[in-house]
């Protein structure tokens, strides 16, 4: 499979559940109340005014408003030598019994281009890292006391590029961290819209929302001459009840002191070398062998 489509494909993984888990069934009067009906109902209306009159869309669907973001925010970010953030990454997945479930996990990147890269993530079912020299790339199960490591010269791209097509493993919001997130992004989009500002962990940020043939996602970037981005959602459309992945990144430093012994791995005491490894349909690190 082409690596751009894998990108986008392997981050919207959801699983579904083993475990059929009984439904919570809850009655919701809410919206039925005529006040409630007719605030949502103006609400609604608003909105689709907005959207409608917000940006004129060319005859393809395209928005160029929301494309020229999206590609400044690529050149701004590709064109950094080096940043650190951390993020929020929420997923969704559906049970056998269609109930929709929510799991959260925290993540801390520091990129320092064109050759390194570290990325941790830690949650209910995740607690591993990613760590790349420009040689060696090292995915370290710290949990299970695990690790594998490919030899992998070459850019952060390349080591990416590795990981999904090696092993099906992908970093939250891994689009974003290529030498041009442009490319990886606007491959495939067949309607872009430019939806206004929104805030996010109280920043202003432009609303971009982009279609494609199965997946939808937004991103909200940053508004000024810093267009970081500060969420980033999509969602699974073709499948039932449309299941969504979410990143919410926080403590952006585009200027960091990152030393670069961050960017080399040692094996903990007890920790087991694996020649494979593989990951789930979550994107957490499995193992077939027990030993």
């Amino acid at each position: 499979m082409n690596t751009k489509v894998m990108r986008r494909t392997g981050l919207l993984s959801a699983v579904v559940m083993r475990s059929a888990m009984v439904p919570v069934r809850a009655k919701n009067e809410f919206l039925k109340k005529p006040t409630i009906r007719l605030t949502a109902l103006v609400a609604g209306l608003t909105l689709c005014v907005c959207l409608w009159a917000g940006s004129a869309m060319s005859a393809d669907g395209m928005d160029p408003a929301a494309d020229k973001i999206l590609k400044s925010m690529s050149t701004y970010l590709g064109g950094l030598p080096a940043f650190s953030a951390s993020a929020d990454v929420d997923s969704e997945v559906i049970d056998l019994s269609g109930q929709k479930l929510q799991f959260s996990s925290s993540v801390a990147i520091a990129v320092k281009r064109p050759d390194k890269l570290y990325v941790s993530r830690q949650g209910a079912f995740a607690d591993m890292e990613i760590i790349f020299n420009g040689k060696t790339l090292t995915l370290n199960g710290k949990g299970l006391k695990i690790y594998m490591q490919l030899e992998s010269p070459g850019t952060i791209d390349d080591a990416f590029d590795t990981v999904q097509v090696e092993i099906g493993l992908d970093a939250p919001g891994a689009d974003l961290l290529y030498a041009d997130p442009y490319i990886g992004l606007s491959s495939g989009v067949v309607s872009s819209a430019y939806l206004g500002t929104d805030y996010v962990n109280g920043v202003e940020c432009h609303h971009l929302a982009f279609r494609e043939a199965k997946t939808d996602w937004q991103l909200w970037v940053q508004v000024g001459d810093v267009p970081l981005p500060m969420k980033y959602i999509i969602t699974t459309k073709w499948m039932t009840g449309a299941p969504q992945y979410s990143v919410r990144f926080r403590d952006w430093n585009t200027k960091p002191q990152i030393e670069d012994n961050r960017f080399e791995f040692s094996a903990p005491e007890g920790a087991r070398k694996l020649e494979t490894i593989e990951a789930n349909e979550v994107g957490e690190l499995i193992i077939k062998e027990v030993q």
